[in-house]
């Protein structure tokens, strides 16, 4: 067999070969454009040479603290400028950032710290009570450092905890941060929301961060310094990876504690925002705005949205004000978007509802992402190419995740056949662009945020009233669906909506309890199964 005459018989070397990190975009931005400003935060602006030297001190103290290589940091924070900090120091000393979403009851919140293995959680002073309640119940002890956000307004919650100033201040600037021995070692973990037992660790890697960050700028045309506004959590699959993404471009990020519609539109007429993401609640938002809130813009703004498609009023509302909306899709293990609906330059000169019908469609794969396709699950062959047919969309490439952390059975399952299984069926279009008819797993997407079907039923279920319980999905005009629960009273047992809504809140974060409640026999086939198809028609009823 004749060999590769291009094969040198030379092994890799520091000079041809370094493992690819988006931990060297923030080095050549602090490098090239050290007066750049980086981070907007209220009056606060820092430049990139700043923001360098404290995610290097921040990886030093973490160092001296004994966090190394393989360790787990989370942080519980709000879009704040600690947490950009943390997706660089977290990884420059070795450990892995571990992101907690800030609106999660203290049970799960504990289940994540226990599975991560956590040694430190860095937490914001508005959620140290959650916390606190959180550290009851876990078996790990991790160091608990408080950051104190000059932002928040809230009362002190008294609890004596080291604080992030005063531990970033006793690391070392000129830490000489730690490159990945492999660019497949992780450089996160994200939870996903359980939907069916205790939530699954998504692995994250180097490679795919770095390939993803660059892929954001080539999607979204992100210019050189572009300026960004945080209406998506930087807890969401690290922010889409958008953290990394503006060191590459060397743009701004400008921070938002909370997703209000006045900040959100001073920021866009006072900070010069170019680009923003988030679920439809956050356009919805902004366009129902008074009109003494809303701002004149000069130039127009690229909004990226996911989760549900926006209705078509709300796209030629968002249309007239200004905003280019374009649809993305993905999920945490594919660090957040990795398809995009990207849009013919013909497309623009069709009627508004024809428009939005195509806005509707999830898309095509991102640069990064090798390949997309709608499979039959069965037999691993793709469906036919008709926008009716439907099988399960299916992903392979080096955005992908290196798996589930702990669970090697869930990760064989989910790579099964050679291809990552989403569990969310669809259709591909003849033009080659998919779109999501439903999702194998009855998730629910209510304002950006996934809720598990199976988890609120079983919290009716512990309810003495209740017999059976079913819970789909509702159209919402705010959050883009709700839940909508269906339940079979137990015999000799009384209850109403108000008693199930109240027993929901004591057990579940308040976005999963449903707004509507239904009581009535609950459709079955012959073999048992409950009709969930018929309870989601129902449901689409009721919404109007």
């Amino acid at each position: 067999m004749e060999t590769n005459p291009y094969n040198t018989g030379l092994d890799r070397t520091p000079a041809n070969f370094q493992p690819l990190t988006p931990l060297t975009f923030l080095e050549r931005a602090a490098s090239v454009f050290p007066d750049h400003i980086a981070i907007v935060h209220g009056a606060m602006r820092r430049r990139y040479a700043d923001f360098y030297r404290r995610s290097r001190q921040l990886g030093s103290a973490l160092t001296q603290a004994g966090i190394g290589r393989g360790d787990t940091v989370s942080a519980l924070l709000a879009n704040t400028p600690a947490m950009l900090e943390c997706h660089y120091g977290v990884p420059m000393c070795g450990a892995v950032l571990h992101s907690i979403n800030t609106r999660l009851d203290a049970k799960t919140i504990a289940f994540q710290l226990d599975h991560a293995r956590s040694r430190i959680v860095i937490v914001d002073r508005e959620f140290m009570p959650v916390l606190d309640e959180a550290l009851a119940r876990v078996s790990v002890a991790p160091l608990v450092i408080q950051y104190d956000d000059p932002e928040f307004t809230g009362p002190d919650t008294g609890r004596s905890a080291p604080d992030y100033e005063a531990f970033l201040s006793g690391g070392d600037p000129d830490f000489a941060w730690l490159m990945p021995e492999d660019e497949w070692d992780a450089i996160s973990i994200n939870y996903t929301s359980g939907t069916t037992g205790d939530p699954k660790g998504v692995v994250s890697h180097h490679r795919g961060a770095y390939l993803l960050a660059q892929g954001n700028a080539l999607t979204t045309s992100m210019r050189k310094h572009a300026v960004y506004l945080w209406t998506l959590p930087m807890f969401h699959c690290n922010g889409w990876c958008f953290p990394w993404t503006l060191s590459a471009i060397v743009g701004t990020h400008v921070c938002l504690r909370q997703v209000r519609a006045e900040p959100i539109w001073n920021a866009l007429a006072d900070e010069g925002v170019t680009h923003l993401c988030g679920a439809p609640i956050v356009m919805s938002l902004m366009i129902s705005a008074p009109a003494a809130v809303k701002r004149d813009l000069d130039r127009s703004v690229q909004v990226f949205t996911a989760a549900a498609p926006p209705p078509e009023k709300l796209l030629a509302d968002m249309k007239a004000a200004g905003f280019d909306v374009t649809h993305l899709y993905g999920l945490t293990e594919t660090y957040g978007p990795a398809v995009v609906n990207d849009w013919h330059e013909s497309w623009s000169d069709l009627a508004p509802a024809a428009q939005a019908t195509l806005k509707s469609r999830q898309g095509v794969r991102y640069l990064p992402l090798e390949q997309l396709d709608v499979l039959d699950p069965e037999t691993m062959r793709p469906v036919p190419r008709d926008g009716t047919t439907m099988g399960e969309v299916m992903f392979r490439g080096n955005v992908v995740m290196k798996g589930y952390f702990r669970n090697p059975k869930a990760t064989q399952e989910a790579f099964a056949g050679g291809w990552f299984h989403s569990g969310d069926l669809g259709v591909m279009h003849p033009d080659g662009y998919i779109q999501l008819k439903d999702r194998s797993k009855d998730i629910i997407i209510s304002g950006g945020e996934n809720i598990s079907s199976i988890e609120v039923e079983e919290v009716l279920y512990r309810h003495r009233a209740v017999e059976v319980a079913a819970v789909v999905a509702m159209p919402h005009d705010k959050w883009g669906e709700a839940p909508c629960a269906f339940v079979e009273l137990a015999v000799g047992v009384q209850a109403d909506a108000n008693m199930l809504r109240d027993w929901c809140r004591e057990h579940l974060a308040h976005y999963k309890v449903p707004g509507h409640f239904v009581f009535m026999q609950i459709p079955r086939t012959s073999t048992g199964k409950i009709q969930k198809f018929a309870l989601r028609e129902q449901a689409r009823a009721f919404a109007g």
